[in-house]
């Protein structure tokens, strides 16, 4: 006989046909004398295991009729009474369950080879066994944890066979499956992410590292392991590797390297604050400096991202639509220009944020969003989106209150103090009036000046 315990229990005769097992309580007793064949199990064992923890009166009785009912079923040399306990008449080679676990280890040795051919082969074998959920007729689910493992260990290993065979395109729907349903599993969401970058689809491999991270962070408060990390690394150095070749004679867009424009005035004080958020930007990803208007924080922004080659100002302030974000996004880019001029950009011109995320994920950019205080949602759901799907792109951000988006870190600007108010009339007020040092000899006009200003720079 055949025992099958990868999914409900059956059994089948020697010439393929099934013979019912009749009753939850004889198809638990047939699985927990499947999981060791040919060897004695104590009644102990087997009553903890039909029953777990809601035995009969008089359970070593109960056993024995269940085994003796077992017997009719099937014949009775199945079950064989010994010193000990009861042991099923049969070998490893008859229960599906080591014959699945054998396949695994063969397929997986397979591809360790290198032997991608072989292990898919093997792999495909040991799959087709698998009926799920293992060991099914058991009230205790603790048992099947080991086959459940084993499962997921050989379809990992099939699927990078299939990585292996040039056959990513057909991998990457299945592996769209198995990562939503295990959204902890590195290995998986790595594989999911070669197989994106074996397709040429580099911002979407890039998209899908960053919502593994983000899923990491959030529920298990983790980063992502060595192999997600130098996956991340290899997209980022080099993404035109993995894609496809460009169709003779395709236009490159034109280089670009920031839109900040350059400073007509000196830039006085803030020192302290200036190496803060430069080193801000480097931890984290959103940075937002607050503050009352005219305290500074654009040009604060701008000084911060000075020297940056690939640093962009998105002036928010003239919008009056939260549906305007986006698109002001895409001209501060220069994206139209690149969309008419080349055919680099898929997404379609209509959906701004489309085009801005097959833009933005294959690159490293620094993106300065201006006055974000009277569009504050339209901003942040802008930030949290680009931020999702474009690893490489950091944003800095000036409004009056925080954006609220996850992983946000808040710089409050604050006015400057009266040393650096000082310096800042001076140097203003030396620009425009030639007699100024004549009327600069009054420091305590000066001083008060500032001070009744509230040590605002625009004021």
């Amino acid at each position: 006989m055949r025992y099958r315990i990868l999914g409900v229990t059956q059994v089948e005769g020697e010439d393929g046909t099934v013979v019912p097992v009749p009753g939850p309580r004889l198809r638990a007793l047939l699985t927990a004398l499947a999981l060791r064949p040919g060897r004695v199990t104590t009644p102990g064992t087997l009553i903890a295991e039909v029953w777990t923890d809601d035995p009969p009166d008089d359970a070593p009785a109960a056993l024995q009729a269940l085994v003796g009912r077992l017997r009719r079923t099937l014949g009775k040399d199945a079950v064989a009474s010994a010193p000990g306990g009861y042991r099923l008449t049969a070998t490893e080679h008859d229960v599906d369950l080591h014959v699945f676990e054998d396949l695994v280890h063969r397929g997986t040795a397979a591809l360790a080879r290198g032997d991608a051919a072989t292990a898919a082969q093997v792999l495909d074998e040991a799959l087709a066994l698998w009926r799920g959920p293992a060991l099914a007729d058991l009230p205790d689910r603790t048992a099947a944890a080991r086959p459940d493992a084993l499962h997921l260990e050989a379809t990992r290993a099939r699927v990078d066979a299939d990585l292996r065979l040039g056959r990513a395109h057909t991998a990457v729907p299945r592996l769209r499956e198995l990562t939503a349903a295990h959204p902890y599993d590195e290995p998986l969401h790595a594989l999911l992410i070669r197989a994106l970058r074996d397709t040429g689809r580099t911002a979407d491999a890039l998209a899908a590292y960053e919502a593994t991270r983000r899923a990491l962070a959030d529920g298990l408060g983790t980063d992502p392991g060595p192999e997600l990390r130098a996956l991340h690394a290899d997209l980022l150095a080099a993404p035109e590797t993995h894609a496809p070749p460009e169709p003779p004679g395709r236009p490159r867009p034109p280089a670009r390297s920031g839109n900040l424009r350059p400073r007509l005035t000196s830039f006085v004080g803030r020192e302290p604050e200036l190496d803060a958020i430069r080193s801000e930007v480097h931890r984290a990803r959103l940075v937002t400096l607050t503050g009352p208007g005219g305290s500074g924080k654009t040009r604060l922004a701008e000084e911060a991202a000075a020297g940056l080659p690939q640093a962009w100002l998105v002036e928010l302030a003239p919008l009056d639509r939260p549906e305007a974000v986006p698109g002001a996004v895409v001209s501060a880019l220069g994206l139209r220009e690149t969309v008419l001029l080349t055919t680099e950009l898929t997404a379609p011109q209509d959906d701004p944020l489309a085009l801005l995320v097959e833009y933005c994920a294959p690159r490293s950019e620094l993106l300065i969003l201006d006055n974000c205080e009277h569009l504050i949602e339209a901003a942040a759901a802008l930030a949290e989106t680009l931020l999702t799907h474009c690893p490489g792109l950091t944003i800095l951000a000036t409004s009056r209150e925080p954006l609220g988006v996850p992983g946000e870190s808040v710089r409050p600007v604050e006015p400057l103090v009266p040393d650096q108010a000082r310096r800042l009339f001076e140097e203003r007020a030396s620009a425009v009036r030639p007699d100024a040092d004549t009327v600069l000899r009054d420091r305590a006009a000066v001083e008060e000046i500032c001070r009744r200003l509230d040590g605002l720079p625009l004021a």
